[in-house]
């Protein structure tokens, strides 16, 4: 019994997987019809920064722990296919004093989460990531002219149980 339930679940596990299309291996020079077919409507488009493109954004926040950008070039082929959500990436990218809330949004899309604290005149935007096997939270601090001043990164903990274990 417990052998078929186990290849039953191998089974549709390979299944699924075929089905999946990871966004970062979308090739460069494909077209973005293809890329739409492939993954379907992203969840945000922006003018790509660096060139007279198209940012195509697939993000699986809040709950999720991802932030694709594909960038197409000016003939609307892929250039550039990238986890947004990279520690490494982060002190290259965000540039506080000069970063506004557009910005933060064409590199990672809405967040998962807005919170405010007593110390900060502004909001911080948090996104849920994964570093390796670990989960972990990406917060920019947002003043209220919109400016980026800092980010930080920490650990997710899991939530406690409910009866307090």
């Amino acid at each position: 019994m417990v052998r078929t339930v186990l290849a039953t679940l191998a089974g549709a596990l390979v299944l699924a997987g075929c089905a999946f299309v990871n966004p970062e291996r979308i090739a460069p020079g494909t077209p973005a019809a293809e890329v739409r077919q492939q993954l379907g409507t992203p969840t945000a488009r922006y003018s790509a920064a660096a060139s007279a493109g198209e940012r195509l954004q697939y993000s699986t926040q809040p709950a999720g722990q991802s932030v694709v950008n594909i960038d197409l070039d000016a003939q609307g082929r892929v250039a550039r296919a990238e986890q947004a959500l990279n520690e490494g990436l982060f002190p290259r990218r965000i540039q506080p004093g000069r970063w506004t809330r557009e910005d933060v949004l064409r590199e990672y899309g809405r967040p998962a989460q807005v919170i405010a604290v007593h110390s900060f005149d502004g909001v911080i935007w948090v996104w849920r990531y994964l570093d390796g096997p670990y989960p972990r939270l990406l917060y920019i601090d947002i003043d209220r002219a919109g400016v980026v001043q800092r980010y930080s990164s920490g650990d997710e903990y899991p939530p406690d149980p409910p009866d307090g274990r």
